[in-house]
């Protein structure tokens, strides 16, 4: 039995985060499917990835820390992902950010970008999980994300030095342009709701979670 993904609502533009919130409006386009040609390797330098380093097929999760469907998604149908491609070896998966629901995004799209930078890979994904985790229904227009909570929530699996350093690189602005480069990737591919996944430069527009393998694996013979 297929495994229906309601997420994928967002990617038809039947849900768009920007319409339900009357702020950063918006468009889907019908065309919105990436460039059409196949990414630079430089397209992906620096950015948070999981899985094997030498996986053919990079997939592209563009989201919000401050997006429902995006914590839906990390909840319930990335450990499909995971199951299935990434622990595989098929895929390597990796995380963009598209902050455009409140300030709270951009503060913690750019404090995780400095965890990314300091601490490495491992805590990045470990910042980025418990963001979603403890992110609560109705929140998005209420400011939550500040910086004694991001220091606090960080502080959950890092020291307090740790958490210091990266308070004071954030601080200093060391953030800012990588989360620059993340919204020159969404101008780029046309990117216009979260989530939005992309398998190698190409959106994703099936509806189950048998459609995206199929796509995967398709891609991994191209």
């Amino acid at each position: 039995m297929k495994k229906p993904w309601i997420w994928m609502l967002v990617f038809l533009g039947i849900v768009v985060i920007a319409g339900i919130i009357g702020v950063y409006a918006a468009t889907n386009s019908d065309d919105d499917t990436g460039s059409g040609d196949a990414p630079s390797a430089d397209t992906y330098e620096g950015q948070p990835y999981l899985g094997d380093e030498d996986a053919e097929v990079k997939i592209v999760e563009f989201g919000d820390y401050k997006c429902p469907y995006c914590k839906d998604f990390t909840a319930n149908t990335y450990p499909l992902i995971d199951k299935d491609l990434i622990e595989t070896g098929k895929a390597k998966f990796y995380f963009v950010n598209y902050p455009f629901i409140h300030e709270d995004s951009k503060r913690s799209a750019e404090f995780a970008e400095v965890v990314y930078q300091e601490l490495g890979n491992d805590t990045f994904w470990e910042f980025h999980d418990l963001l979603y985790e403890k992110q609560n229904p109705g929140e998005e227009q209420e400011e939550v994300y500040t910086e004694d909570y991001l220091v606090e929530t960080l502080e959950s699996i890092a020291s307090e030095e740790e958490a210091q350093t990266v308070l004071e690189a954030y601080q200093n602005g060391e953030g800012e342009d990588a989360v620059e480069r993340d919204l020159d990737l969404v101008k780029e591919w046309g990117v216009t709701s979260t989530p939005a996944l992309f398998i190698d430069g190409e959106r994703f527009e099936g509806s189950t979670h048998e459609d995206f393998v199929q796509a995967v694996e398709e891609a991994q013979g191209e």
